[in-house]
């Protein structure tokens, strides 16, 4: 969406700050001996108490308040039976909506003391999401931010999942643009607007360079490589991006 007047600031603003505590709480109480299906009732309880929907659920029919993924789960894991433990890599993935507005945020985590390379890639993945903000303003081509995050990951070492992209928010989960690529896609250079929404969302990898799909219909994967998600939802202004989810 294009956010025009001070209702469309003020309503994605109210669904932005609510997904992002919740985000934040979910990775407080994200300790060894968790399961994931106690991290979504925590979620859930949130959404209700700020008399918010969540998006997976409410527009999919997801089963959860939130997608959490663990080491080889990318992205739109399952909550359920799994028990989190000392080492992890998890992803918190929360969106939600509130008078007709949606955001969306997501952010990956080493639990306690783990292998260095997970910690890196989490670094590694807000450092490429702070790279690309820089290219966010009205005018610009929405290429140039994948671009600076495929850079970012290529100098230290690693890539990015490919098949995975932001996209843009607002009055549905998922709007126009509809992709924002975490590399340069020449044959995608539309312009970023004043105003306009979006999600961005860069994946570090690792190794590999795209997600498999479980059987379960909803489970990104990959085979033999680690992922870390850093996500915003913001608006683009001339005076530089507004983030709501922080």
């Amino acid at each position: 969406m294009i956010a025009k007047t001070p209702e469309d600031f003020n309503g994605l603003k109210e669904i932005g700050k609510i997904v992002a505590a919740i985000r934040d709480e979910l990775v407080q109480r994200t300790v060894p001996g968790i399961t994931t299906k106690e991290l979504d009732d925590i979620a859930g309880e949130l959404f209700e108490k700020a008399g918010a929907i969540s998006a997976p659920k409410g527009e999919y029919e997801f089963p959860g308040y939130t997608c959490i993924s663990v080491n080889e789960e990318v992205a739109h894991g399952i909550p359920g039976k799994r028990i989190i433990q000392e080492g992890d890599l998890v992803n918190i993935d929360v969106s939600g909506s509130k008078n007709g507005y949606f955001a969306d945020t997501g952010i990956s985590i080493v639990v306690g003391e783990g292998d260095e390379m997970l910690t890196k890639i989490c670094e590694v993945a807000k450092e490429a999401f702070e790279a690309g903000l820089k290219k966010a303003k009205p005018g610009s081509k929405i290429s140039g931010m994948g671009k600076a995050v495929f850079q970012t990951a290529r100098r230290h070492g690693l890539t990015v999942i490919k098949n995975l992209t932001g996209h843009g928010i607002g009055r549905k989960i998922h709007e126009t643009p509809e992709y924002i690529f975490n590399y340069y896609e020449p044959s995608y250079d539309n312009l970023l607007k004043e105003g306009m929404v979006i999600a961005f969302e860069p994946f570090i990898s690792t190794r590999e360079e795209e997600v498999l799909e479980l059987e379960d219909g909803w489970t990104f994967v990959t085979e033999n490589s680690y992922v870390a998600q850093h996500e915003h939802t913001m608006i683009i202004t001339k005076d530089g991006p507004i983030i709501l989810t922080l």
